[in-house]
């Protein structure tokens, strides 16, 4: 069958995007969880346009990826799911020294990609030769780390707010976002919706094109890769300029909110790497055991690193009102 669909120019049955609510949900509900996450949505979709040409703007970059922690365990190419690694709250790191930001507290898709290249979920390099090339003004020397929160109010009324204010203090016309795992990519489309409404123009760089469509964005570049990629290809250059520049060319070619434009590259010709991921269907009894064990664990980790950031936070503030007096 395959065979005849390539002779007359037909796509292959499975070379469509990843349902990745109805496959979470489904796989979480196998390893015993009886409430599936419900996804933001939205009816109405902000949009604001540039005020200027792409090629005098301000772009900042920013990420779901986290800054290394030398003290939270294996954060490197590869390494399995670390919610020691997570971060709580807005971060700026600086683009120009080559900041060193890893994807081990996420759930990319660690099956296809192993995060060796960190050009592919922190297009820092073509954004910057976007630049050298007259494409846009000036890439923002801050660029901005955003959390990975389940909790759609923290980032709504948190961290969004304060995201915006530093990209307020930078100075910037435009936004470039890119998330990594299924939950990244509903913050960073959050986060673009509350920039879009302050007017600062977005566009998202994602892979998993049903979560940022249902939640409802200015502006999407999708790419059919694996999570943790949609910057490009892993060691790519082509691929990853190309993606980039895609991105970059919405920002100005876009004329209203819910703007999708598809990249025409595949991850490779055979597409069943489509199939694996958070597919409980795959999975047995014995694996579905182990994985739900391993969760709980991850989950709990998580809860004592953000307790403890909490508790830091509350000791400085203690400090700051001891300092005060």
């Amino acid at each position: 069958m395959s065979d005849i669909n390539a002779k007359n120019g037909l796509a292959h049955p499975d070379d469509e995007p990843i349902e990745y609510r109805r496959r979470i949900r489904e796989y979480y509900l196998a390893l015993g969880y009886e409430h599936p996450y419900q996804w933001a949505h939205y009816r109405d979709v902000p949009f604001a346009p540039l005020t200027k040409p792409l090629s005098q703007c301000r772009v900042a970059l920013i990420t779901t990826a986290a800054l290394y922690n030398p003290e939270a365990g294996d954060q490197g190419p590869g390494a399995v799911y670390n919610g020691a690694a997570k971060f709580y709250s807005v971060y700026e790191f600086d683009v120009r020294h080559s900041p060193d930001l890893r994807i081990s507290h996420i759930a990319y898709d660690r099956d296809h990609t192993s995060a060796e290249d960190p050009n592919t979920y922190l297009p820092i390099a073509q954004l910057q030769s976007a630049c050298d090339d007259g494409i846009i003004g000036e890439l923002a020397e801050k660029g901005f780390g955003l959390p990975t929160n389940r909790s759609q109010r923290a980032t709504c009324e948190t961290d969004c707010p304060e995201l915006l204010t530093r990209l307020v203090q930078q100075q910037v016309d435009a936004a470039v976002l890119v998330p990594n795992c299924p939950v990244c990519h509903q913050s960073v489309s959050l986060a673009a919706r509350h920039i879009e409404a302050a007017g600062i123009a977005s566009v998202v760089m994602a892979c998993a094109k049903d979560i940022v469509e249902y939640v409802g964005v200015p502006r999407m570049l999708f790419s059919d890769f694996p999570l943790g990629n949609a910057a490009g290809k892993p060691f790519d250059e082509l691929s990853q300029r190309a993606t980039v520049r895609s991105a970059l060319s919405l920002l100005q070619c876009a004329t209203q909110p819910r703007t999708t434009v598809q990249s025409p590259q595949q991850f490779r010709a055979d597409h069943r790497w489509k199939q694996s991921y958070s597919n409980a269907t795959l999975l047995s009894e014995e694996e579905i055991r182990r994985r739900r064990s391993d969760f709980d664990r991850q989950k709990m980790a998580a809860k004592m690193a953000a307790r403890e950031v909490v508790g830091q936070r509350e000791s400085a503030s203690s400090r700051e009102g001891d300092d005060r007096g």
